[in-house]
């Protein structure tokens, strides 16, 4: 089982991206779990929230927060100075964080992060910085846990029509701006 943590702000989309990665996993014919975490007082925009998603070969039994994640998601990087986004990362654990910045100058003390500029994308594509399908996308290339066709469906299905296909557009370019990346 792989489990997945996303830190995000309220208004940011952090649940629909983990609702995304499970409804993905069933595509894929695998197990998907997706859940927040509002830290008691509700989801407020703006605030720091968590949402989890956990992804398996076989049915999900456990129903708790996750404290240690295989991946982490950042979607927003001004959270790395208000929380610890690198707690209870396995080792070998992957963060991903959406920010323009170097992640030399980001402060994270473990060498396995990764950044993508989400915002530009969506923004050049959707009009907005809607950007949980482009961190959707990219998560699928770096992880391999998903398929791009099972994350494109998930994202059509909830998005019909021609918001789902330009939601399947930023995916599909996330994912491929992000294997060029890493094939450098």
């Amino acid at each position: 089982m792989k489990e997945i943590r996303i830190h995000g702000r309220g208004g940011q989309g952090s649940l629909v991206l983990a609702q995304f990665m499970a409804i993905a996993a069933l595509e894929d014919e695998k197990y998907g779990q997706a859940f927040p975490f509002l830290g008691g007082g509700g989801e407020r925009r703006g605030k720091p929230i968590m949402a989890f998603c956990r992804l398996s070969d076989r049915p999900i039994r456990i129903r708790s927060r996750i404290t240690e994640p295989d991946y982490v998601i950042v979607q927003d990087a001004t959270i790395l100075d208000e929380i610890d986004v690198e707690d209870g990362l396995k080792p070998g654990g992957i963060i991903l964080i959406n920010t323009d910045r170097d992640l030399r100058d980001l402060g994270l003390k473990t060498s396995q992060a990764v950044t993508t500029s989400a915002e530009a994308l969506a923004r050049r594509i959707l009009g907005r910085p809607i950007i949980n399908t482009a961190l959707l996308g990219t998560f699928a290339c770096l992880s391999r846990e998903l398929s791009l066709e099972a994350v494109l469906k998930a994202v059509r299905s909830k998005f019909p029509g021609e918001l789902g296909e330009k939601n399947g557009q930023v995916v599909q370019e996330s994912y491929r701006e992000f294997l060029t990346q890493i094939n450098r």
